[in-house]
């Protein structure tokens, strides 16, 4: 099975069905789709849709297999691309699908880095005491030199 497949719990024992639900027999998925179901065997074979698979071993097609099946087909009869080209195509749109998932986690995890580092530095700077300048050790060539004149002598 790939990572795409899930069922979510609603209280107690009810599922609630998603475009990823395995709920379609070759049959239906053959009339949906608008193919054979020998292609849709085929195209099992070939690793281009792999419906869920129930405990006998049978088929069972998902709302996304479906839309998957019309896309192949629209890639071979339409586009003219063969079947390994078909089966790249589906693969490198898997991953940028699921590089751009971990984008988004990364975007995440980052924006959560930077609203701990903000919270943390307006937490040092709450913390320091206002009433202490800090010294910096003069630089060379900067010295200011105050002159005095002496003090006037009193007039004998």
């Amino acid at each position: 099975m790939d990572g795409r497949r899930r069922q979510s719990r609603l209280g107690s024992g009810a599922y609630q069905l998603t475009d990823e639900t395995p709920v379609y027999v070759i049959s239906v998925a053959a009339q949906l789709s608008g193919l054979h179901p020998q292609t849709l065997r085929q195209y099992d074979r070939l690793g281009l849709v792999s419906p869920d698979r129930t405990a006998g071993r049978g088929r069972r097609y998902s709302a996304r297999d479906i839309e998957l099946l019309r896309t192949v087909q629209a890639l071979s009869q339409d586009e003219g691309i063969n079947l390994a080209g078909i089966k790249r195509i589906i693969e490198l749109e898997n991953q940028v699908a699921a590089l751009q998932q971990r984008v988004a986690e990364l975007s995440a995890a980052v924006d959560g880095a930077a609203a701990t580092l903000r919270a943390r530095e307006a937490q040092v700077h709450a913390s320091y005491r206002r009433d202490l300048v800090p010294y910096q050790q003069p630089q060379p060539g900067s010295a200011l030199v105050v002159w005095r004149p002496s003090p006037k002598r009193p007039m004998d």
